[in-house]
């Protein structure tokens, strides 16, 4: 499990951050804190259940606490 603050992604990769399931399911396609969405290029998405988000900048997907 992950203590840090922010975990970085690519397509077909998955982690934790806390308690949280982070993924990337394919190209513009995430499961945030379990939840999945669809995700275009520079755009952040916030759960505000768990207070996580995900930010895409290419093929790299930023998911943050906070």
């Amino acid at each position: 499990m992950s203590s840090e603050e922010s975990i970085t992604l690519t397509p077909r990769t998955h982690d934790k951050l806390g308690i949280y399931h982070c993924g990337v399911t394919r190209e513009g396609f995430v499961s945030l804190a379990g939840a999945p969405h669809n995700i275009a290029e520079g755009e952040t998405i916030t759960d505000e259940r768990s207070g996580l988000s995900v930010t895409r900048k290419g093929s790299e997907y930023t998911f943050s606490r906070g």
